[in-house]
């Protein structure tokens, strides 16, 4: 069993003992301590009632942990917004469109169905800095909560953002709804059985795609296969868009952050390119900086290049790279996992901008993914997982160790 406590939120896996792994304990206990942050940080506003949004993705022990948030929220005279069944950038946007003063996201993202976690957002629909990860897990850790009385208990709403947030995606002046439909793309979509099962075709149908091919698209949480889209779990998607004689597949992971591709052929496109083919699109028509982490390729640097534009590069983490994005003014950002950002709808990693970014690319160019992927050269990059090494005395220089960090990767030229 584990229990990841960490800056970006808590996360952990389904069963065992409290603080062990991710029990109804724990997410009463962290809950509370974020119910209290944020209360603390917006109580003194004149008698300001405090709204936070919550939805989840698709997992199997997803309806029976939101009503302990909800719940949990309610009982400390905070309002909640519940977006029931949602994207994590759906819920981004959700805070933003509502006004609400944060966010919790129930999902794992890429991790197995055993896991589940509490990913936290501030008032502007963004993960948490560092200063506000760890003043969580201060609080959480003292343990000292307060509950107000009955007459002071919070009020549910419910909202679908949804159709929201995809009519934000098709208002941008990037996104070329019209050309997408003249192209006539047949698509098909592997959701793992998780929010993306709607959210994609949704967003297609309003781009203008009308021969979309569904696989994986029950949202039940019953994962098909492992839910990470690295190329050993996409075997099924690329043999169905051989057999379907489709112009692409599109996969997303549980809760529809991080974006993979297949070619015509059903060759990958490669995580490492959706950023790269999108950025490529996107400093076409809009010039200015960009920026990837440090376990993502150089392309998007030679990209930048060619089109005269600067690079620059931030440590691994969502945060850190939004960070970096907002200190260069960048206009296009994200990670080599095929996380896509654009400050021009929100800071955060959104497949569902994505894939109308990169479909818009596609119609106005006019070619095959297989030829479209050739345009861009990576020389060779090996990703691999490494796990935490504890050190007991200081390091000179982290860039010299680039298996300190989990989950992160060696990059061809990048040590």
């Amino acid at each position: 069993m584990s229990l990841i406590k960490s800056i970006s939120g808590i996360r952990g896996t389904i069963g065992g003992e409290p603080g062990s792994s991710l029990t109804p304990v724990d997410i009463v206990s962290y809950t509370s301590a974020f119910g209290k942050m944020v209360k603390d940080r917006w109580s003194t506003a004149g008698g300001k009632r405090i709204k936070i949004v919550v939805g989840r993705d698709a997992r199997i022990s997803g309806p029976m942990l939101e009503p302990l948030v909800v719940n949990t929220l309610l009982l400390m005279g905070i309002d909640v917004v519940s977006a029931g069944l949602a994207t994590t950038p759906t819920v981004e946007m959700a805070v933003k469109i509502s006004g609400a003063d944060a966010g919790i996201i129930l999902t794992a993202s890429h991790n197995p169905e055993n896991w589940n976690a509490l990913k936290l957002l501030n008032e502007r629909g963004e993960f948490l800095p560092d200063a506000d990860g760890k003043e969580l897990l201060r609080i959480a850790e003292a343990g000292r909560f307060d509950y107000p009385g009955i007459g002071e208990l919070g009020r549910l709403e419910k909202g679908d953002y949804l159709s929201r947030h995809i009519r934000s995606i098709i208002e941008l002046p990037l996104v070329e709804s019209k050309a997408i439909g003249r192209a006539g793309f047949t698509v098909v979509v592997d959701a793992v059985n998780s929010v993306g099962g709607f959210a994609v075709p949704d967003l297609l149908g309003a781009l203008g795609v009308n021969d979309v091919i569904c696989m994986n698209c029950d949202p039940d949480g019953r994962f098909a296969h492992d839910p990470e889209p690295l190329p050993e779990n996409l075997t099924g998607i690329s043999k169905r868009v051989m057999e379907e004689k489709a112009d692409l597949g599109i996969v997303v992971d549980p809760d529809v952050d991080r974006l993979a591709l297949v070619c015509e052929d059903g060759s990958l496109f490669g995580e490492e390119y959706t950023l790269v083919a999108v950025a490529d699109y996107v400093l076409g028509r809009q010039k200015g900086n960009t920026v990837s982490n440090m376990s993502s390729s150089l392309a998007l640097r030679d990209i930048s290049l060619k089109h005269g534009c600067k690079y620059y590069s931030s440590p691994v983490g969502e945060v850190n790279v939004v960070e970096k994005m907002k200190e260069t003014g960048a206009v296009i950002g994200g990670e080599g996992n095929g996380g896509v950002i654009y400050p021009e709808l929100h800071y955060g990693r959104d497949a569902l901008l994505g894939i109308a970014l990169f479909l818009s690319k596609l119609a106005l160019v006019n070619i095959k993914m297989t030829e479209l992927r050739a345009d861009f050269r990576i020389t060779s990059w090996s990703k691999r997982k490494y796990a935490w090494i504890h050190w007991t005395r200081p390091i000179m220089s982290w860039q010299n160790l680039p298996g300190i960090l989990p989950e992160t990767s060696l990059i061809s030229g990048m040590v």
